[in-house]
């Protein structure tokens, strides 16, 4: 049944001009406008994820949207050379720059201005 489907995902913030700003500016992707007022970031090979507001918002605890790059480190300066900084989390040995190396791809994960992890992973 959902085989052909066009599945995307989504997640909440509490002010879209906040959000509009930050995955458009800070982080450069496209960012339009979907149904009902939502942002759609619209990334390669067509894949939408919608941003919805959410008066009563609250962050959630783990990775909502992963990013894969062709080089982690040169991600990671770009990001922080835009302001982003990276989050360090119990039980992940991470470089001073934030990148955990060594179980699984290398991985640096950041928050989006309300509070959502992002993370930057490098690509097998």
């Amino acid at each position: 049944m959902f085989r052909d489907t066009h599945a995307f995902s989504s997640f909440a913030v509490p002010d879209l001009d906040a959000a509009r700003s930050f995955y458009g500016d800070t982080l450069g992707l496209e960012v339009g406008e979907g149904p009902m007022g939502v942002l759609a970031l619209e990334l390669e090979g067509e894949q939408t994820i919608m941003v919805y507001p959410k008066p009563d918002f609250a962050p959630a605890t783990y990775t909502v949207l992963n990013f894969p790059v062709e080089d982690v480190d040169a991600a990671v300066d770009e990001l922080t050379s835009r302001g982003v900084q990276f989050e360090r989390y119990e039980g992940f040995e991470q470089d001073e720059r934030g990148i955990a190396r060594g179980d699984g791809p290398d991985i640096a994960w950041f928050k989006d201005p309300a509070g959502n992890i992002l993370a930057v992973l490098e690509r097998d």
